[in-house]
């Protein structure tokens, strides 16, 4: 048994919605690279580790997918298989949604201005970090697409792990840089997932 989107037909399906969501992270990365002036001093190194992360998380799960059949789903492969294309999608529409909201004080290094606007428009009503939840839904989805379970822990625990560590990172800066504000808006929000975390 072998993970769907390595073989015909479904990798004509992967592929392409694999493109199309992760297509417009790289079209704003390279927009979105810091400004003359900019430092990357209250980032501590998490944009680069998530980006690292990701990576070898990636090579991890697609490696696994092929390399141990044995962890492929046996039963319901195809519901995981376009639970998963789902769960991309999903992330990938929430991302746009924060870029949208965010606009110019979407960054990819934390860095905070002072006098910065607490954004509580959109998903931001309701959590502090809806981006990285759409990141962690958009590498979730590509691990139960590869319908492997080795390939599905990988890439739900490992982006869990370095998104935990950049919301630490970022909620830090901003209560230093934004103080009581910030502090208010913890209270009346969650991290991640609405009215539970």
């Amino acid at each position: 048994m072998h993970s769907l989107p390595l073989r015909y037909p479904y990798a004509l399906i992967f592929w392409p919605v694999y493109y199309l969501a992760f297509i417009q992270e790289g079209k704003f990365l390279k927009e979105c690279k810091p400004k003359i002036g900019e430092t990357g001093s209250q980032d501590r190194g998490s944009f680069r580790l998530i980006v690292i992360g990701i990576k070898i998380a990636l090579v991890i799960a697609l490696i696994c997918a092929e390399a141990i059949p044995s962890a492929c789903l046996r039963h319901g492969q195809l519901f995981y298989f376009y639970g998963g294309l789902i769960c991309l999608v999903a992330g990938a529409l929430l991302r746009r949604h924060c870029f949208m909201m965010l606009g110019d004080h979407f960054k990819f290094l934390v860095t905070v201005v002072l006098n910065r606007p607490i954004i509580e428009q959109g998903a931001y009503k309701w959590i502090r970090h809806p981006s990285y939840l759409a990141g962690i839904l958009m590498f979730l989805g590509v691990g139960l697409a590869l319908t492997n379970w080795v390939s599905i822990s990988v890439m739900l625990l490992i982006p869990v792990a370095l998104y935990g560590y950049r919301i630490r990172v970022e909620e830090q800066a901003l209560l230093q840089s934004l103080g009581t504000p910030y502090r208010e808006y913890i209270n009346r929000t969650k991290r991640l997932i609405p009215f539970l975390f």
